[in-house]
């Protein structure tokens, strides 16, 4: 009984101990995780469209794309795709990848780079910006599975109104202060990125249902003015020239010293940024940068669609001067001066099209080239535009349209000459020369319409004395700029204008070192590269390709490959398309042999370059890993002689007097010499940045 007792007890022991075990094992599997389910995005979300401070995301295959812009190189503006940044920065390619987010304050300024294919722009100062990194997720972090996106429709908050997002959005209360003065702003430091980041795009408005609440509210939006009546002399205050010029200048019979209808969102508003539109009143400055939203209204227009003047096709940006100095009187004839342009021009889908910028402290797109088709409706909306005040940052102006305006999605039509006029009165107040040098090597042609030169008392406060002629280096005969005496003068100039800028055969400016070359690349097939590298070496010869503007009449590519022997791969005039062009280079089939480079360019001078159109420059990228058996100084000599502009570029065992040799002078910005083919990436940017440096030192008068 004793024996049985003792067994009893143990099975129950036993028992009990398995019933425990269990009981933890079901308890641990409950506990354990839930799998992090990772959402995918599309190729063109900008970070600031994503209300989260810190996700992890998944890109899709092929984002990388130059119509995805991305700004800064190691951090990022909101402004900018997440996928493309995330290519830029090495941590996925364009097979795509998951990816972790960080959201963190925004930079005084971001280094723009080339770089895996993706090239970045540089952007002087953003409010919100964003980190890049492997989506691995960081130990303490929640992810959400599901990203939340900012409203594309804004709404007005009222009294009484409490926003609260679900998720982990960050909750910051309203602040009433005006923007910092761009001196505070310069002095921002980016913070190390962490978990309890208050980002700017992850903000909520708190209102009470109070009266009390309600009265200061209102109290504070009847005070705005005021307080951009204050932000504006701190930033004119620290130009002495600036300041001068609004005491100095006046207007008779004008007094402009009314405020300025601008609501200034603080920094820590909802991240509703570009893809906002409906409840910016016009002279909003949305970014610090200049950057508008009202780029993307584009009102239907109230006649049918005109066909235009078919012999003034151009696409027509006017920078309109609304600065204070200007006046009310003054920019009444200004409007009236654009109106009877837009009419003299006859604007319509198969002539000219025109769009109208206004620049103050900061510019801002009134309509772009797609807005409206003919002369009636443009008329009418000239009429509408109000003035936006501040000082003539003209150069602040020219920035903007050469990033922002001139785009396929503003209504750009590719084919035709880009154009520009800018109307001032007197002088800037910030520096143009290096923006309209920019904006020149874009394609852009810029006119200049001054009114009313400096008095004598004001010339000491002008930054740049004779800024129109540092600015017109395309042509000097006086072609691209117009001095008016006087504002009531102004529709003198309307037919001489109209003239100018429908004559197509003069705009030269329309020409640029993307545009305007016959580019043929000669590429060493010997044995020595073998199949990898030579592979290696072709997308090297495509990220080249890729940033040129490809067509009939633009640049056009053309390929040899060479051994002993050579082999034309396709001539300038078979492919018309950039991406026919990419495919072509994709297909080349590696050759192997020996080395006969001298052979080789002897070949591409006859069988490519003595084809290339008269108007083109005839540009030859070599690229080789090996000495010649046969001498390259004579033939390359007598391509020389023939106008051809030589690039050489040598890897591993490449002579470097062979290499010398083959360029062009001087031969150090023609030559480029590598350890190995996994580094030519490097020289990418490099190469196309000598090619438009030589191309934009040439007269084109």
């Amino acid at each position: 009984a004793l024996l049985t007792m003792k067994a009893t007890v143990i099975a129950t022991f036993f028992g009990v101990f398995l019933t425990c075990a269990y009981t933890a094992k079901e308890a641990t599997k409950k506990t354990k995780k839930a799998k992090l389910y990772v959402p995918q995005i599309d190729c063109d979300v900008k970070a600031g469209k994503i209300i989260n401070p810190e996700f992890i995301a998944k890109c899709p295959p092929g984002c990388q794309d130059v119509k995805y812009r991305v700004y800064g190189t190691d951090i990022y503006a909101s402004f900018s795709s997440v996928c493309n940044a995330a290519i830029h920065s090495g941590i996925i390619d364009n097979t795509g990848g998951k990816i972790l987010v960080q959201k963190v304050s925004g930079h005084s300024g971001y280094r723009g780079s080339f770089s895996n294919g993706v090239r970045s722009l540089s952007l002087p100062r953003w409010r919100e910006s964003f980190l890049v990194s492997e989506g691995k997720p960081r130990k303490g972090v929640t992810y959400p599975s599901t990203l939340e996106y900012s409203s594309s429709k804004s709404t007005a908050v009222k009294s009484g109104n409490v926003h609260v997002p679900t998720g982990n959005a960050v909750r910051k209360e309203h602040q009433t202060t005006p923007v910092p003065t761009p001196a505070t702003q310069m002095a921002t430091t980016t913070p190390t990125p962490t978990t309890t980041t208050t980002d700017p795009s992850t903000t909520v408005l708190l209102t009470t249902t109070t009266p009390a609440a309600a009265r200061t509210t209102a109290a504070a939006a009847k005070t705005r003015p005021g307080l951009h009546r204050v932000r504006d002399m701190a930033f004119r205050g620290t130009s002495t020239s600036a300041s001068n010029r609004n005491i100095l200048r006046h207007d008779t019979g004008d007094q402009h010293q009314e405020s300025v209808a601008t609501f200034q969102r603080a920094a820590g508003s909802p991240a509703h940024l570009a893809m906002e539109t409906d409840s910016w009143k016009p002279g909003l400055s949305l970014f610090d940068t200049g950057f508008s939203s009202k780029e993307e209204l584009n009102p239907k227009p109230l006649e049918p669609i005109s066909q235009g003047n078919p012999n003034c096709k151009v696409d027509l940006s006017f920078l309109m001067d609304g600065s204070w100095s200007i006046g009310k009187r003054r920019f009444q004839l200004q409007k009236r001066f654009l109106g009877n342009m837009a009419q003299a021009l006859g604007i319509g889908s198969a002539g000219p099209l025109m769009g109208i910028v206004q620049y103050g402290d900061e510019p801002s797109t009134e309509f772009n080239l797609k807005t409206y088709t003919n002369s009636k409706d443009l008329r009418n909306a000239i009429e509408k535009i109000q003035q936006k005040g501040g000082l003539s940052n003209v150069g602040k102006a020219l920035s903007f349209v050469n990033k922002n305006f001139f785009l396929d999605a503003n209504g750009n039509r590719g084919g035709a000459p880009n154009v520009v006029v800018v109307m001032v009165d007197g002088w800037p107040t910030d520096r143009v020369e290096e923006a309209s040098r920019l904006a020149r090597e874009s394609g852009i042609n810029i006119f200049f319409v001054t009114v009313e030169a400096a008095a004598q008392s004001e010339k000491q406060n002008v930054i740049e004395p004779n800024f129109v002629d540092k600015v017109l280096m395309c042509r000097t005969s006086g072609f691209y700029s117009i001095n008016v005496p006087s504002w009531f003068s102004l529709h003198k100039v309307v037919q001489p204008l109209v003239k100018r800028v429908c004559d197509t055969d003069r705009l030269a400016c329309s020409k640029t070192c993307l545009n305007s070359a016959d580019i043929g690349f000669v590429i060493d097939g010997s044995s020595s590269v073998g199949t990898g590298n030579f592979r290696t070496l072709l997308q090297f010869v495509a990220n080249i390709s890729k940033e040129f503007e490809i067509s009939d009449t633009d640049t056009r590519i053309g390929a040899v490959q060479y051994t002993y022997e050579q082999r034309l791969e396709f001539s300038f005039d078979k492919h018309s398309t950039k991406q026919d062009v990419l495919n072509a280079i994709k297909r080349i089939s590696y050759w192997s042999g020996g080395t006969s480079t001298g052979a080789a360019i002897s070949y591409a001078s006859e069988q490519l370059f003595s084809k290339s159109k008269p108007n083109k420059r005839k540009i030859m990228i070599l690229i080789t890993d090996g000495r010649s058996y046969d001498d390259v100084s004579v033939p390359a000599m007598a391509a020389h002689q023939n106008g051809v502009i030589a690039y050489s570029v040598g890897v591993a065992w490449a002579a470097p007097d062979e290499l010398e040799a083959i360029a062009s002078d001087p031969a150090k910005e023609h030559s480029f010499f590598v350890d190995e083919f996994d580094n030519l990436y490097r020289y990418v940017n490099q190469l196309i940045q000598n090619i438009c440096t030589e191309f934009n030192s040439q007269p084109r008068n």
